[in-house]
């Protein structure tokens, strides 16, 4: 229950009140709208909100409230998407003054306009976890995901770290593993509030807060507070709780030790998959501890409203048909602006729990024959990168099994930006050359050149020698038929020249050149399946430098079922080097009848290499101290540390050091 004062509980008991509602609306804009009870259409506003479905107690629900109203208001229904709307109650209390109970606090979805009025429909914030979650390898306890949901989505939290980690598994350690079901901020919110054995909801400030079923009552509904109501004849408890361990394949169960209640069934929880069976005991018997403190009669009452009541509230009704000394619980709730408020708590029948209607069992049967012939698909992706040169790095490493003797599919690609080694060239260039010389007794000469002409034509007689020499030249002429006479003192030049003919020499040349070019690696695919090297294919690249993506496809046949198998890619490089970066080796292992991925299961792998070393006769003996390195390739950093003692080593023909 939102925290109120003595007097506002006996004012909303009384007969008659007097109260009022308002609400503002602030815009992105950062626009305010404020508006009173009076802008309020009558009968078109409400509060509605829930922390379980209709049938049953469930528990991680992240349910988001809902409110809808319509005003008398002109506000431009273009600016309102995402406003924020907030609503409070006003009730008079026995001083004459009135107490304010916030509604809560919403995010506009919908703004349609009507003739005379806005009709508006919002959601509190719980949609905003509604963001895709990386998916990537998490740990950390309980706070730590809830305060890294809360700040990618822009939502604060109500329960302090102190709150959470004071719950029963609020400071165990939890993993999520890459493959798992877990798409959004939201579905994380989910399995951390069944692993906290609670509800999450947005309070009235606008908060995350985590609420717990509890057993004390806040107050009581007498008959003359309600209009109606219905309850049922049982009661609703639990005693028992069942998980299913992704590993194992199997469900497993965990009870009080007087079992004969409901079972609640918390599916596949990806933050209950890892760690030894004594941990998932321990886990699971926390949330069953929290989940036995429920012991509640279903019903469904219309009453006059108590809008200080919330989710999760327990209550007592009295008068009528209700049993004054049994308790219930608000699992959702209707508060109309102006009307009445509607309360209701779900559960089921623990005589009838174990029974299961024809069309449970044909569903069933329909989800084994999808599961039976279900793909399933192991993935990889390198969480760091390699330097890839002559010896054999393993870039791929994917565990996986098989419900069923069957075949799978691997394939694989890596972007790998390759530095081939540089290659130098040498050639010689050879040719002919054409050189000209002079023939043998040419010399060079002059000339000069005289023309004269008379009649009609003018013809013109040239004397002269010396090819390519001087000339000089002087031309006149007497037209024929015309009376004029004109002379023309040709052009004038002066030169020198080679007079004769000449001769080509042919010269043969020969010169000797180099240069260096980017070179060719080769790349070299070495596939491993159970530590036993594939002989019979063995991929194999050409690349110059650059960038270059390499495809992997092997099938597998023949695997045995039920065992885990380990499928490794080995690379190497000759006349170069590549590279693949963080994120750049991706891979899968999918077909008919694979199981579940298995979490880790404890087995550290190490190797050691260690140099070559003489064997000689003789008998020496020497202290032996060495150092050894744990590197453990996850997102998460860790640490590890290990020291070993002084070893003594005989046998051998002469001392030497393990370093």
């Amino acid at each position: 229950m939102y925290p109120v004062s003595e007097a506002f509980l006996r004012a909303v008991q009384e007969n008659t009140r007097r109260y009022y509602w308002t609400g503002k609306i602030t815009t992105k804009g950062g626009a305010v709208y404020p508006f009173g009870y009076e802008d309020i259409v009558k009968g078109s506003g409400y509060v509605s909100a829930q922390c379980c479905g209709s049938a049953e107690i469930e528990l991680g629900t992240v349910y988001a409230a809902e409110m809808g109203v319509t005003l008398f208001s002109q506000i431009d229904r273009y600016t309102l998407d995402g406003a924020r709307v907030e609503l409070s109650y006003h009730l008079r209390v026995a001083d004459g003054s009135f107490e304010e109970v916030p509604m809560g606090i919403f995010e506009v979805s919908e703004a349609n306009r009507r003739l005379h009025c806005l009709e508006l429909k919002a959601y509190d914030y719980m949609l905003r976890f509604e963001k895709s979650f990386n998916g990537f390898e998490s740990v950390g306890n309980a706070w730590a995901f809830l305060e890294l949901c809360c700040k990618s989505c822009g939502v604060d939290m109500e329960n302090t770290r102190a709150e959470i980690e004071g719950m029963p598994n609020g400071r165990e350690l939890l993993s999520i593993y890459p493959e798992n079901d877990i798409g959004t901020y939201r579905d994380v919110l989910f399995f951390v509030g069944q692993v906290l054995g609670g509800f999450f909801c947005i309070n009235r400030r606008g908060r995350l807060e985590l609420r717990k079923y509890g057993a004390e009552p806040v107050t009581e509904v007498q008959g003359r507070h309600r209009f109606s109501s219905s309850f049922s004849d049982f009661i609703t408890r639990y005693t028992a709780v069942s998980s299913t361990n992704l590993r194992t394949q199997t469900a497993e169960y965990y009870a009080l030790e007087t079992d004969d209640g409901l079972t609640m069934n918390l599916g596949v929880n990806p933050l209950l998959q890892f760690g030894l069976e004594e941990t998932r005991r321990q886990l699971c018997g926390n949330i069953l501890d929290d989940l036995s403190v429920v012991n509640y009669v279903p019903f469904d009452s219309s009453t006059i409203g108590n809008p200080a009541l919330d989710l999760g509230d327990v209550l007592t009704f009295s008068g009528g048909q209700a049993d004054g000394e049994q308790m219930t619980c608000i699992t959702s709730f209707q508060c109309r602006i102006g009307g009445r408020q509607s309360l209701k708590c779900v559960g089921k029948n623990p005589r009838l729990a174990q029974a299961k209607s024809k069309n449970d069992k044909n569903i069933s049967g329909l989800l084994n024959q999808i599961e039976a012939g279900k793909v399933g698909i192991h993935t990889f992706t390198n969480a760091s990168g390699y330097t890839v040169a002559e010896d054999n790095v393993r870039i791929i490493s994917i565990e996986f099994a098989a419900k069923e003797e069957t075949h799978v599919q691997f394939f694989g690609q890596a972007v790998v930006d390759v530095r081939a080694a540089q290659v130098e060239r040498t050639a010689s260039a050879s040719g002919s050359i054409v050189v000209p010389i002079p023939a043998a007794g040419s010399d060079a000469g002059a000339g000069t050149g005289e023309a004269a002409g008379t009649g009609d034509g003018g013809e013109a007689d040239s004397t002269g020698s010396g090819a390519d020499g001087s000339m000089a030249g002087e031309k006149t002429g007497i037209g024929g038929n015309g009376d004029g006479a004109g002379e023309n003192e040709g052009s004038a030049g002066n030169g020198s020249g080679t007079g004769g003919s000449t001769e080509d020499v042919i010269v043969e040349v020969e010169l000797p050149f180099s240069w260096t070019e980017d070179g060719k690696a080769v790349a070299y695919v070495t596939y491993e399946f159970n530590d036993s090297e594939i002989l019979a294919h063995c991929p194999a690249e050409t690349w110059g430098s650059g960038k270059h993506i390499l495809s992997l496809y092997y099938p597998i046949d023949g695997l045995v079922p039920n065992v885990t198998n380990t499928f490794n890619v080995y690379l190497r490089m000759e006349n170069g080097t590549g590279e693949i970066g963080t994120g750049g080796c991706i891979a899968s292992i999918s077909g008919q009848g694979m199981a579940a991925a298995a979490a880790w299961d404890g087995t550290v792998t190490v190797e050691e290499s260690v140099s070559r070393f003489a064997f000689g006769g003789g008998l020496g003996m020497k202290g032996v101290a060495g150092e050894m390195g744990v590197e453990t390739m996850e997102l998460v950093r860790k640490s590890y540390g290990d020291s070993m003692g002084k070893a003594m080593i005989g046998a051998f023909g002469r001392p030497f050091e393990i370093g």
